[in-house]
């Protein structure tokens, strides 16, 4: 299981840091330290070039009368000892003769039938941006991170929850809770991109209206302890605690607790709703994942879990729903169990599972390709990006200098933000952007369509 702890300020920090400001490097000149290419000269042979330029231009320069058998002894000579090279810098060996593979005929039909292929994408290996974010508290278990569908990124420093506007890079400042109450330990936007949910230590939730600045409510009485994950499905927003408790909030009505899940016994770390909403993921610290479904909810008592999914020997907070088959599940562990594992989420059945090397800290697919990209912690706190199904590594992005604890994806699907121990936010042009669609034409158009109808 992976111990979450929470960083301690440091007297040694530099006192001039504001949240969300672009840190600034110094970037060395591309012409630095650049060596000119000097060739091996240890493969030249020097025997021969001194003889080409002494004794091998007299017989061209000033060619002697021989006979016939003369002259083609001379020339099988010549063959036999490589003698007939024009260059004087020449190498000791002659290049290896190419070996034929595949037969002509072959060759020739492949090339026929064979398929232009896609060019490779060009993936940046380094951040495009990078900004502070001091006091972010270094702790797996939280999720303080999120970008919602109106460009704006939510992240939660300490006590204070900030906005960043990735149209113009303005930061502005939503909330500071009291120190009672706090810290912050879950944010996640609503579908709408204006109202966001955030998860308090004391066990308290409250919604707020970004573009009013304005707290809306607060949900209190679901948990007995801090609210670590936050997962919309439309209006119904669901929490999940330390306590170990799944509760779906309807938040237009009063009585907001509608169904509450019980199955892990440690804390809730992770909530993912399908894109369908009528499936919840929920990972947690007893290394358990399980799967719920919505039309097996009940209002009355605790519901019955669809799949309860033990593969894993570490917590497991990352999960990620796949874009392009409703029913695949993504799951990543800790410390001690570094897999990132596959599920089908109708039977249960877990169809892959890859070693990493590493703790998992967070999952997310890509909108554009069959890919998947991960964050991690000890010992590289890289990004991985996979390539599905095949888990073949495409990348490894470093910049980060701690646990990539935190990330999270751009509206469009292109870009994405990273939230780490080290207190810095960086953002990544890993996807690329989308392939822009043709406009079909019909091929056959209805005939006297450009004439009004009549009736």
């Amino acid at each position: 299981m992976d111990a979450g702890s929470v960083n301690s300020c440091s007297d040694l920090k530099v006192q001039s840091r504001f949240p969300l400001q672009d840190q600034h490097f110094q970037r060395r000149n591309s012409k630095e330290n650049l060596d000119r290419f000097i060739p091996n000269r240890s493969a030249i042979d020097w025997d021969y070039a001194h003889y080409m330029l002494t004794e091998g231009k007299k017989g061209k320069e000033n060619p002697a009368v021989s006979s016939p058998s003369r002259e083609a002894y001379r020339k099988q000579l010549a063959e036999t000892l490589n003698m007939n090279r024009t260059r004087i810098l020449a190498f000791k060996n002659k290049p290896p003769a190419p070996v034929e593979l595949i037969p002509q005929e072959h060759t020739s039909l492949s090339h026929l039938q064979a398929k232009p292929t896609k060019p490779r994408r060009h993936i940046p290996q380094t951040s495009e941006r990078t900004l502070d974010a001091p006091d972010l508290v270094d702790d797996f278990y939280l999720n303080l991170l999120d970008w919602g569908s109106s460009n704006v990124l939510a992240i939660a420093l300490g006590n204070t929850v900030y906005l960043w506007d990735a149209s113009d890079g303005s930061t502005s400042e939503l909330v500071t809770i009291d120190d009672e109450i706090g810290p912050v330990t879950s944010v996640n936007w609503a579908p709408d991109g204006r109202h966001i949910a955030i998860g308090l230590n004391n066990s308290e939730v409250q919604l707020w209206d970004s573009a009013a600045n304005r707290q809306l409510r607060t949900l209190r009485g679901g948990h007995r302890s801090r609210v670590g994950s936050l997962a919309w499905n439309n209006h119904i927003l669901t929490t999940g605690g330390m306590d170990g408790q799944i509760i779906n909030n309807d938040v237009r009505i009063r009585s907001h607790i509608v169904e509450t899940y019980r199955g892990h016994q440690q804390e809730v770390c992770g909530l993912k709703w399908s894109a369908s909403g009528q499936q919840l993921a929920s990972g947690g610290n007893d290394n358990l994942v399980h799967i719920w479904d919505r039309s097996l909810a009940s209002s009355n008592s605790a519901t019955q879990w669809l799949h309860r999914l033990e593969d894993h020997i570490s917590a497991v907070k990352a999960l990620a729903w796949c874009p392009f088959q409703g029913n695949l599940l993504a799951s990543g562990g800790g410390g001690g169990d570094r897999c990132i594992k596959f599920w089908n989420t109708h039977t249960g059945a877990c169809l892959n599972s890859v070693d990493t090397g590493s703790q998992v800290c967070s999952l997310l697919w890509s909108k554009n390709e069959r890919e998947l990209l991960s964050s991690h912690g000890f010992t590289q706190n890289q990004l991985t990006l996979w390539k599905y199904t095949s888990m073949v590594k495409m990348a490894e992005l470093n910049g980060h200098t701690s646990r990539v604890l935190f990330m999270t994806q751009s509206p469009d699907g292109c870009s994405v933000a990273t939230a780490a121990g080290d207190e810095t936010l960086r953002f990544w042009n890993v996807f690329g952007v989308p392939e822009v669609a043709k406009p079909t034409t019909k091929a056959n158009p209805e005939p006297f369509s450009h004439l009004t109808r009549i009736r």
